[in-house]
């Protein structure tokens, strides 16, 4: 049995082949738990890296904001693994957004926004409905922010979208208990993500100031963030739901 208990489960992440989410794709396999990929992009490195340790995965192309190719997501998931356990809601738009005075952000790019960081979440928690149903319960993860706790200056879509993250959570876990579906949300801080790293106006306007408000004064990196994704994967946890942990070195008290 692994430390967290994972063996045995199944988990679906989505935004899987890149930073954070491919980091919580390691994370939940190495504890066990057999990992179907998602990403609006290439899987195929994520998948590799998980089956070179030794552990189980699939990849699947899929769209969060497409009901269609997350049922074939799932129905992936199940003709693999046997069903779903542990869904977390990872995939969003931050790192290539232009950090910017709200008046400047068109009506496009907020409406892109809302669709991948909100719609996804959404579509893809109903998605997996019946499989954790089936399954007798299971686990939701949201991955939230702390934008949307401090008030972040000059990225009112994303704070905004992950607002709506965190009111999500709340309200799933309410309307899930009954089915043994716990739902919760992890907030990060600025996190050193290879898409972040990528993105000259998220180095230059917030990397240097993230680490000096943390009581722990270092960079935020994606490795920081899955041991919280883990545990509320996990049996440990199995009396929680309905909260949002904040990880962010004690920059925001929560």
């Amino acid at each position: 049995m692994s430390p967290s208990g994972l063996d045995g489960t199944t988990a679906l992440i989505t935004g899987g082949g890149v930073g954070i989410g491919r980091a919580i794709c390691l994370e939940l396999a190495a504890a066990g738990a057999a990992v179907v990929v998602t990403d609006r992009g290439d899987t195929s490195a994520t998948v590799e890296a998980i089956t070179a340790a030794g552990g189980r995965a699939v990849g699947v192309t899929a769209d969060v904001t497409s009901p269609t190719e997350m049922a074939a997501a799932v129905q992936a998931a199940v003709d693999a693994f046997g069903g779903i356990d542990v869904l977390v809601n990872n995939a969003g738009i931050f790192a290539s957004l232009k950090p910017r005075p709200f008046e400047e952000i068109d009506l496009d790019e907020w409406r892109t926004v809302m669709d991948v960081n909100v719609l996804g979440s959404f579509v893809s928690a109903k998605s997996v409905l019946p499989a954790m149903r089936a399954r007798g319960g299971g686990s939701i993860i949201n991955i939230a922010s702390t934008t949307a706790l401090k008030g972040t200056a000059w990225l009112l879509h994303y704070s905004s979208s992950k607002g709506a993250i965190l009111a999500m959570t709340k309200t799933m876990a309410r309307e899930l208990g009954a089915d043994g579906i716990r739902v919760n949300a992890v907030a990060p801080g600025f996190t050193l993500s290879s898409g972040v790293e990528q993105n000259s106006e998220h180095t230059a306007k917030m990397r240097a100031n993230a680490a000096g408000g943390r009581v722990l004064q270092r960079e935020m990196t994606p490795s920081d963030v899955v041991g919280s994704v883990r545990f509320l994967a996990g049996p440990e946890s199995g009396f929680i739901t309905g909260q949002t942990v904040v990880v962010d070195g004690g920059a925001y008290f929560h």
